[in-house]
């Protein structure tokens, strides 16, 4: 057999197979539910583009990225800067503690229950434990 009839047999040998697949039944139904679904297939490829376009457009956007970056710096720096001075008033109070070794005695504890801080610090624990008790008891 020579080369050319060789290479005629193997080029037409694929389109049989794919007459082959296209006899089955099987294929067929697939065939024809792929048809009648085609404007549903091309609505769902459109959407996805264009969702595809909006996220790539989105992603390489070196202005809305430097935007948002800049946005959500705004909303964390005062918790950032609330924290921050919370724990210095923390590292603080421990400091002046360990240094003071006064005994606070029955009179200092007075003195101390008139602090409006200690009043509000109070208050909120005892609505605190009051809500949980209320939660705990609901259960």
């Amino acid at each position: 057999m020579s080369q050319v009839s060789q290479e005629a047999i193997a080029a037409e040998k694929p389109s049989i197979d794919v007459l082959d697949q296209l006899m089955k039944p099987e294929v067929q139904e697939s065939l024809t539910v792929l048809v009648e679904n085609l404007p549903k297939l091309a609505e769902m490829v459109t959407f996805l583009t264009k969702a595809y376009d909006f996220a790539q457009s989105v992603a390489t956007d070196k202005v809305l990225i430097n935007d948002f970056a800049h946005g959500i710096g705004e909303v964390v720096k005062p918790v950032v800067d609330k924290t921050k001075n919370i724990a210095a008033a923390a590292i603080e109070a421990g400091d002046r503690a360990e240094a003071d070794t006064a005994t606070v005695g029955l009179f200092g504890l007075l003195k101390l229950l008139k602090d409006p801080q200690l009043q509000k610090t109070l208050r909120f624990t005892q609505a605190f434990l009051t809500v949980l008790g209320e939660k705990q008891q609901a259960k």
